[in-house]
């Protein structure tokens, strides 16, 4: 029964994949389940190896990095506050470097003043230029580049 040996050595691959986490292994786990499924048709020693190296290298050659590949990209959307970076608001309480208040994506934040000298008034709009905790740091749209 030679396709219990492939389903152990797809186990011993997969534990070990598991604990390095650098997609070889896993994939030379599934080259050795193709190879057990093979045995298990009742392919012959010879039909097993090469099943198994021939799905091996594919999965190390061409899909090893394309999964590598796909997890260095960062996401294409932004999600939670950091969604709010580049948007404009609306000052409803005068903003200073160190309190304000605009209305941002239809909720309140509390906000302060990018250039700490300058106070942005009431009415005025502006660009969250980045999100600290729970409060934007905003600079005028009328005076940004």
């Amino acid at each position: 029964m030679p396709w219990i040996l492939w389903l152990i050595l797809a186990v011993a691959l997969g534990a070990a994949e598991i604990f390095t986490l650098t997609l070889a292994f896993g994939l030379l786990a599934v080259a050795a389940l193709v190879a057990a499924v093979v045995a298990g048709f009742g392919g012959g020693l010879l039909a097993q190896v090469l099943a198994f190296a021939v799905s091996g290298a594919l999965g190390l050659l061409v899909v090893r990095p394309i999964a590598r590949r796909q997890m260095k990209t960062p996401p294409l959307s932004r999600e939670g506050a950091e969604a709010l970076v580049g948007r404009t608001a609306v000052v409803l309480k005068d903003v200073s470097a160190q309190a304000g208040l605009i209305k941002l994506a239809g909720e309140e934040w509390s906000a302060r003043s990018y250039d700490e000298s300058q106070v942005i008034a009431a009415g005025t709009t502006v660009e969250v230029l980045e999100i600290e905790g729970a409060r934007a740091v905003v600079y005028p749209r009328e005076l940004l580049p």
